[in-house]
């Protein structure tokens, strides 16, 4: 415990000088049992109370001097004595006065400091704070009543257009109010396990977005079930390679080459996108997404198309291990809108990935090397943990998932095209 004390008076704080490098001073008054003002080696001054609860030492911070006047902080000292003789921590009713006045905005930003989240899963919550609850983003996360969420996730649900710079641009959808209530209540468990009152409770006893679940208001949305059929693939193949150049010839070159990487290899878009030229061994013959959906490193054996494919592109890219291998496709719509036009097959990215694991179901590829193939985790399957299988394993399920694609495309000498059977977990 310090042992400086003199009368604090406004002149005599402002002479006492900054406490040395890396150290802090604390210096009592002797007017006012147990408060001090404690200075910093950068000269800051601040009022703190100093007392022992149940045993413990307990500094209250009372203001900054000199925006808190002497006469100021001993009424404040004297006020948080009494509550420290009520039983009260002063230091937990401030944080809960805090913790109520937090803002949507306010929690969402712990929120994501306190998570390792994806770039995109960052924006895409932004998002939804910032646009489609833009009204809430500045009132504190207690004013969002039951009948608020229940209204606005029947509003978010309704599609509606409006002007933005020129542009008609069309919003609301019943997966877009589905997200913008997921990631509402995600935010209130966050705030309902993360601060509390002076009492140790929760400040939000009641999450708001328990009303959907209560009223059965969350939409169910299906999933989709578009693949390419086999019957398809010769069409699609040739429109691929054949239509007219949309944005130029090195926008065109790496969005045909980028399509047909997601049809003969099952991956995500994002994934296939951020490859780069270190991602391709072309000695080994394999490719590794090095940040995936579940963040665990994928690497997958090339077939002979494949390596070609990724050869021209490391050829175009040249030697940079850093250089992205589509650097263009940020935005593929046009080439696909292209080819739906000549070929009547309208499809998305992630389509292409569901054709993949379609395909290789039907060719009985096993269970476990399908769910290499495709990065996708084992979950509660004991069995799975045991198997190891490497990458040479899955050499041979992925040339056979290749011929079968390019036999149907026309491609390669013709083979029987059987029809496709989807099961129940296939899609992906």
């Amino acid at each position: 415990m310090p042992t400086t004390r003199f009368k604090f008076t406004k002149r005599a704080l402002e002479a006492v000088p900054a406490a040395a490098a890396g150290k802090r001073e604390t210096l009592l008054d002797t007017e006012c049992p147990a408060l001090a003002i404690r200075v910093t080696d950068k000269g800051v001054k601040s009022f703190i109370l100093q007392r022992r609860v149940n045993g413990k030492p307990t500094f209250v911070t009372l203001g900054r001097f000199p925006e808190m006047t002497v006469e100021q902080a001993r009424k404040a000292a004297t006020g948080a004595h009494v509550q420290i003789n009520d039983g009260t921590d002063p230091n937990a009713v401030k944080r809960a006065d805090r913790a109520r006045k937090l803002t949507l905005a306010d929690v969402l930003d712990d929120y994501l400091k306190g998570r390792d989240l994806k770039p995109r899963t960052v924006a895409g919550y932004r998002r939804q704070v910032e646009v489609n609850l833009a009204e809430w983003k500045d009132k504190p996360l207690l004013s969002i009543s039951r009948d608020m969420v229940e209204r606005k996730h029947a509003s978010l649900s309704e599609p509606r257009s409006y002007v933005v710079n020129g542009r008609s641009v069309r919003r609301g959808s019943e997966a877009e109010a589905n997200y913008a209530m997921r990631v509402l209540r995600a935010l209130m468990t966050y705030a309902a396990g993360k601060y509390e009152d002076e009492d140790g409770a929760p400040i939000l006893s009641d999450i708001p977005t328990r009303r959907l679940s209560a009223t059965r208001a969350w939409h169910r949305i299906e999933r989709r079930q578009t693949v390419i059929k086999p019957t398809q693939l010769a069409d699609l193949h040739a429109a691929l390679w054949r239509v007219q150049p949309v944005r130029g010839p090195r926008y065109d070159e790496d969005a045909r080459a980028y399509l047909e990487l997601l049809l003969l290899t099952g991956l995500r878009k994002n994934e296939a996108a951020q490859l780069r030229v270190a991602d391709v061994d072309l000695l080994a013959r394999t490719l590794t997404v090095p940040d995936t959906k579940n963040r665990r490193p994928h690497t997958l054996p090339l077939s002979d198309r494949l390596e070609t494919l990724l050869r021209s592109r490391i050829e175009a890219a040249g030697t940079d291990p850093a250089t992205l291998l589509f650097p263009h496709v940020r935005d593929v719509r046009r080439l696909i809108e292209r080819i739906a036009t000549e070929t009547g097959i309208t499809f998305c990215p992630h389509d292409l990935r569901r054709t993949f694991i379609t395909i290789a179901e039907s060719l009985d590829i096993p269970a476990y090397a399908l769910k290499r193939l495709l990065n996708h985790k084992s979950g509660a399957d004991v069995t799975a943990g045991y198997i190891v299988i490497d990458t040479e394993r899955l050499r041979e399920p992925m040339q056979r998932i290749t011929d079968f694609m390019l036999k149907a495309a026309g491609v390669r000498e013709s083979a029987a095209v059987v029809p496709i059977t989807r099961s129940a977990g296939t899609a992906g």
